[in-house]
């Protein structure tokens, strides 16, 4: 049996900490009057530790689930899958707040971020995880959650911890919040550098650039390129993710999938500078560019195809994350209960273009932005990392 200690400490502090039930350190879904009229925080407007969202009901219109009213200092347990980790730390001081009762609602008796922290911990998801019921959905009753034992130390230790990881938090919350702000100009950008339907000069430009942007068809700009891998060459496999584009299958699946040792021979051969989608899934964004000089193959249910010379790859590129594009793929889809949008129906399409020079200023002041985007992102899964790290090594794991 390991001793009831954290493995980092502050320090000043030692001795083991002592073991309790969650419901000796909070009171449960304390009972209140629910008033006339209120903002009601539902299971999808808090995200990690943050409210994101709330709407104004009354006791007629909101729905009977609407019933935890909320104190400053609160905690809310998110007990419908859990394993989100959406934890919300009640701290508003303006209007009247009412939570589902998709939380449980915790009055702590010690310090309330402490208490937040320790129920973010890994090590104290398992033991819920391991109480829940169900499978697409699991879910922990309040009573159930109530009786899961937990370990904590003197208040000091707990209010250092807890406004160290309020800290932290904090940092976290504000870079989530530039990389979302920078998400936004993103859209906004994609919005007002191309002209919308109809139009032929964009609402926004750069300076030195005038004049009516030509219309084309497809035809015109791009032709079939996905060779079949005829003698089943042993080229590394891709698949084309909403979010990254073309990636290997071996990074998308675990052990490579089950067609890593299948024939290859029906796959298309994908060389540098083609553009590749899945017409099944090109409404939500499956398409990709492949820029690297060694050639792939994808699988042959994919439509493969370059460019001429008349259009840069990087301006299609993110003309393709355009609402325009997104619209004749809603046109011209076709099927029955799946729909798919076909290279045929791609040809079916046009496109406004500008001078080349000013194309090619477009998609390279849309790089920069994905570079910044990216920069972004990883500094923010960097923290999350760090706290994740620093959540398991500064709680008392149950199994000590």
């Amino acid at each position: 049996m390991g001793k009831r200690k954290p493995a980092l400490r502050f320090k000043g502090f030692e001795g083991e900490w002592d073991k309790c039930k969650l419901k000796d350190i909070a009171l449960f879904n304390p009972k209140a009057d629910i008033p006339e009229q209120f903002e009601y925080v539902d299971l999808e407007s808090v995200v990690g530790t943050e409210m994101v969202s709330h709407r104004t009901e009354t006791r007629n219109t909101a729905p009977s689930r609407a019933q935890r009213l909320a104190n400053i200092g609160d905690l809310f347990y998110q007990t419908v899958r859990p394993y989100q980790k959406n934890n919300c730390l009640f701290e508003k001081r303006d209007g009247c707040y009412v939570f589902s009762t998709g939380y449980a609602q915790m009055r702590p008796y010690t310090d309330s971020y402490f208490l937040l922290s320790l129920l973010q911990n890994n090590l104290f998801l398992k033991s819920v995880l391991n109480q829940c019921t169900g499978t697409s959905y699991p879910a922990i009753n309040s009573i159930v959650l109530a009786e899961i034992e937990v370990s904590f130390s003197i208040y000091n230790e707990n209010r250092k911890i807890g406004v160290f990881f309020k800290h932290l938090d904090t940092i976290i919350i504000q870079q989530q919040r530039k990389y979302d702000s920078l998400l936004n100009v993103k859209k906004s950008m994609l919005e007002k550098m191309f002209p919308k339907d109809g139009a032929d000069v964009p609402e926004i430009r750069f300076k030195g650039f005038s004049g009516a942007w030509e219309q084309r068809k497809f035809t015109d700009i791009t032709f079939p390129a996905g060779e079949k891998n005829k003698v089943n060459l042993p080229l590394e496999s891709y698949s084309i993710s909403n979010d990254r584009g073309f990636i290997p299958q071996n990074e998308l699946f675990e052990n490579g999938g089950t067609m890593r040792d299948a024939d290859k021979s029906m796959y298309y051969i994908v060389s540098q500078n083609s553009f590749a989608y899945n017409p099944a899934r090109i409404n939500v964004g499956s398409i990709g560019y492949y820029d690297l000089p060694e050639n792939v193959i994808v699988s042959s249910l994919y439509e493969v195809f370059k460019t001429t010379e008349d259009i840069d790859d990087r301006f299609l590129w993110y003309w393709f994350k355009s609402e325009t594009f997104q619209r004749m793929i809603e046109q011209y889809q076709e099927g029955g209960v799946r729909l798919y949008f076909y290279y045929d129906k791609l040809c079916m399409c046009s496109i406004t273009l500008p001078s080349f020079k000013e194309q090619n200023l477009i998609g390279v002041t849309f790089d920069k932005l994905d570079t910044l985007l990216t920069q972004h992102q990883k500094k923010l899964d960097h923290l999350k990392h760090i706290k994740s790290a620093l959540l398991e090594k500064m709680f008392v794991s149950e199994a000590a």
